[in-house]
């Protein structure tokens, strides 16, 4: 069985794969520069998410105006475990809300069809002081998974969940240290799903 609280994602030795939808114009830009650059904002909060599943739920499987493009962020290993010890769940008190650099909160995981599960998953939005570190030193790999995402998406709605599952991206248990793992208790220990990250 499932822990109700875990990391699960698709990571190397390095790097760590999270997921952002976004409009055609920031995607483009982005991918054409290879690194993310106007109309992506600095000056707003962006959220992430290592399961594909949650992120297709929250899109739409890229349908949602405004989140119709489905990129994957390779960034750091590093840079995500230092956005993770600094996390303050959004359910913890206004001030620390207000002064968290990077905010968390755990959402029902979802099957393939957006059916709640019965174990959470991560989100972490990255605030406006971290934006640009996440955006110029974090984030090392940019894909568009956009066409994959509208061949799963076909394969559900036509009832072959099977073949559709082949192509969502493995992701598998994120290891953490002591410390990580004794902050993210203490983090999980909030009600989750209290509040819907923004896109992107």
């Amino acid at each position: 069985m499932t822990p109700p609280y875990q990391i699960r994602a698709d990571y190397d030795a390095r790097t760590v794969v999270v997921y952002q939808a976004y409009s055609s114009a920031i995607a483009d830009a982005a991918l054409r520069a290879g690194r993310f650059v106007a109309p992506f904002s600095f000056e707003r909060m962006t959220w992430i998410k290592p399961s594909f599943r949650w992120l297709m739920h929250r899109s739409n499987w890229a349908r949602k105006p405004g989140q119709e493009r489905i990129l994957a962020v390779r960034m750091t290993r590093d840079g995500w475990e230092q956005a993770l010890a600094r996390a303050v769940h959004t359910t913890a008190g206004p001030a620390a809300v207000a002064q968290a650099a990077v905010h968390l909160q755990w959402d029902p995981e979802r099957s393939l069809r957006s059916a709640a599960l019965n174990h959470y998953s991560i989100q972490v939005g990255i605030g406006r002081s971290l934006v640009r570190t996440f955006a110029e030193e974090w984030a090392v790999g940019l894909t568009d998974l956009t066409p994959q995402v509208r061949r799963a998406a076909a394969l559900v709605r036509d009832g072959r969940a099977a073949q559709a599952q082949r192509l969502i991206p493995a992701e598998r248990v994120y290891p953490l240290s002591r410390s990580l793992e004794a902050h993210l208790s203490a983090v999980h220990t909030k009600k989750p799903g209290a509040r819907a990250g923004r896109e992107g």
